[in-house]
C-alpha cells in the first residue's frame, strides 16, 4: 500500500506553505505530493488566496528530487487541452519525469463565476472532458516527427507538431476518478493509468473498482493494468487529546472523521487503511488540511506507514 499526501491549498496556503509540506513529504518517505486544482475556498476566508496548481507543481519540480507530483483533480473547465498538455509535459521535464495528471470535468460552479470561467451544463462538461482526454493523450502519444489532428465537437486540432513530449518512460500517467456508473468507468478503462475514488466508504470503493474492471474487460484491456486508489481525509494522533486537537484545527468532529476518514490512533489508521486494501485499493491519498502541522506527517510516516508493508 502506497501512501501519498494530498493538499487543498485553496482553503488558505502560500507557495511556501506547500513547499514546506512537499519537502516534509519527501523527507519522511511518502510516495507523492498531490494538490487540488481550485481557485476558490469552500469555507473560511481562503486567505491569502489561491495558488495555481501547475505553477505550484512547476516550482516544486525544481525543489524536490524524489516524490511524484500531481493533481487530484485538474478541472477540465480551467484550461484548453492543447495548452494543458504543453504545461504538464513541461513540468514533467522540469521534474525529471515525476509528474502525474489527475483530470476531471470540473464541478464547483462558484469558482467559475468568481473568476469568469465558463461553466457549461454537466452533460457538456463531460463531453468536453472526454475530448480533452483524447486530445491530451493523443498529443503525448504522437511519435516525434509526426503530427496530430483531432476533429471533435468542442475541440479541433490540425497539423499539430504535438510537442513537447513527456520525458518519463511510458508517458505521463493520467488519473480518472469519481463515482459515475457509466461514462467514468469507460473513460478510465480507455485513458487512465489510475482510477481514484474520492472520500467514499470501503464498500463504495469496491463497487466502483468492480465497475472499472468490467469496463476494462469490455474494451479488451487487462483490468490489472490500472492502479486503483482512494482519497481520504487524515486525522491521526498519539492519544485522544491529540486526535481532538487535530480535528478541531480543521473544523471537523472526531467521530465523523473516524467514520469517513483515516482517523484515530496509529493502530486505528492501520485498520482503516486495511479495509480499503481489502476493497482493492492500492494507494491512499491522505488529505492533509492543516498544512502548518508538519508533526502530523511525521507521526503517520513513523507509526502508520511502516505497518502497511
Amino acid at each position: 500500500m502506497q501512501l501519498r499526501i494530498f493538499t487543498e491549498p485553496q482553503m488558505g496556503a502560500t507557495y511556501d506553505d506547500l513547499l514546506a509540506v512537499a519537502r516534509r513529504t519527501e523527507e519522511t518517505g511518502f510516495d507523492a505530493f498531490f494538490r487540488s486544482d481550485h481557485y476558490l475556498t469552500m469555507g473560511g476566508d481562503g486567505l491569502p488566496g489561491p495558488t495555481d496548481a501547475w505553477v505550484t507543481l512547476a516550482g516544486l519540480a525544481r525543489e524536490t528530487s524524489r516524490i511524484r507530483l500531481g493533481t487530484l483533480m485538474t478541472a477540465g473547465t480551467f484550461r484548453l487541452p492543447g495548452p494543458l498538455a504543453i504545461s504538464v509535459a513541461q513540468v514533467d521535464q522540469m521534474s525529471g519525469g515525476r509528474v502525474e495528471l489527475g483530470i476531471g470535468s470540473g464541478w464547483f460552479a462558484q469558482e467559475h463565476t468568481a473568476y469568469g470561467i465558463p461553466f457549461p451544463s454537466l452533460g457538456e462538461r463531460f463531453d468536453r472532458y472526454e475530448e480533452q482526454l483524447a486530445v491530451i493523450s493523443g498529443l503525448w502519444n504522437t511519435p516525434v516527427g509526426e503530427t496530430f489532428d483531432f476533429d471533435g465537437q468542442h475541440y479541433q486540432l490540425s497539423n499539430s507538431p504535438a510537442l513537447p513530449k513527456p520525458v518519463q518512460e511510458g508517458g505521463i500517467p493520467i488519473l480518472v476518478g469519481g463515482g459515475g456508473k457509466k461514462r467514468t468507468p469507460r473513460l478510465a478503462a480507455r485513458y487512465a493509468a489510475e482510477f481514484n475514488v474520492p472520500f467514499m466508504s470501503a464498500e463504495d470503493n469496491a463497487r466502483l473498482f468492480a465497475g472499472v474492471r468490467e469496463a476494462c474487460e469490455e474494451q479488451g484491456r487487462d483490468p490489472s493494468s490500472l492502479v486503483y486508489s482512494s482519497a481520504l481525509v487524515v486525522c491521526v494522533g498519539k492519544d485522544e487529546a491529540e486526535i481532538a486537537r487535530r480535528a478541531a484545527a480543521i473544523g471537523r468532529e472526531v467521530e465523523e472523521l473516524r467514520e469517513h476518514g483515516v482517523a484515530g490512533t496509529p493502530a486505528e489508521a492501520v485498520d482503516i487503511i486495511g479495509r480499503y486494501a481489502e476493497a482493492g485499493s492500492q494507494r491512499i491519498y491522505l488529505q492533509v488540511l492543516d498544512l502548518g502541522d508538519l508533526d502530523h506527517l511525521d507521526l503517520v510516516a513513523a507509526e502508520v506507514a511502516p505497518q502497511l508493508g
